[in-house]
């Protein structure tokens, strides 16, 4: 229904756990319609609930044309793993090699309560367990081999946009091309 500003790295709702939804209601499925509508004018490939400032469990996904959400996620998660390129619509602009599993099993509900199981892999797998982190206070920079994270947090200290007063909310001002998850 309206697109919401982004949070960028820095603002504490990045690093809290997000509560369980227990209403699956009118207001459930405007912040469902306001994620999917803030995820594609940023453009991302998810964005969680936190990352517009509501602490709740809920995340939504564009992969490979398909637009998703998930409610109160839990993840089985492969014991294959991939490296890839990962970015967060909450960190403008950076991109970093970040480790995942290769496929992942989501269950959850849909924003009207009904029991739901996604299955991905590659793309839509790192997308999931991205987003489920994000819902558990986890950036995914926090995921990085030490070193990587060193070069993470220097880009981050050079961005124009950090030392932003944190509590500021800001949209993100680039285009993704695909790695804003």
């Amino acid at each position: 229904m309206a697109i919401q500003p982004i949070r960028l790295f820095g603002d504490p709702v990045l690093r809290s756990s997000a509560t369980p939804v227990t209403d699956f209601d009118k207001e459930l499925r405007r912040l469902v319609e306001d994620l999917t509508d803030t995820m594609r004018d940023a453009p991302g490939a998810g964005l969680a609930a936190p990352q517009i400032g509501v602490g709740l469990r809920v995340f939504t996904w564009y992969v490979d044309g398909e637009f998703g959400h998930l409610v109160n996620p839990s993840l089985d998660l492969s014991e294959d793993i991939q490296d890839g390129p990962e970015g967060c619509l909450s960190l403008p602009d950076l991109t970093f090699d970040c480790r995942r599993a290769m496929s992942v099993v989501a269950k959850g509900w849909n924003m009207y309560g009904d029991p739901v199981t996604i299955e991905g892999s590659e793309m839509l797998s790192r997308a999931i367990q991205h987003e489920t982190d994000h819902l558990d206070g986890i950036i995914f920079i926090d995921r990085l081999d030490r070193e990587t994270r060193k070069l993470a947090m220097k880009a981050i200290r050079e961005s124009e946009w950090f030392g932003q007063d944190a509590t500021t909310v800001r949209i993100s001002p680039h285009a993704t091309n695909g790695l804003g998850l």
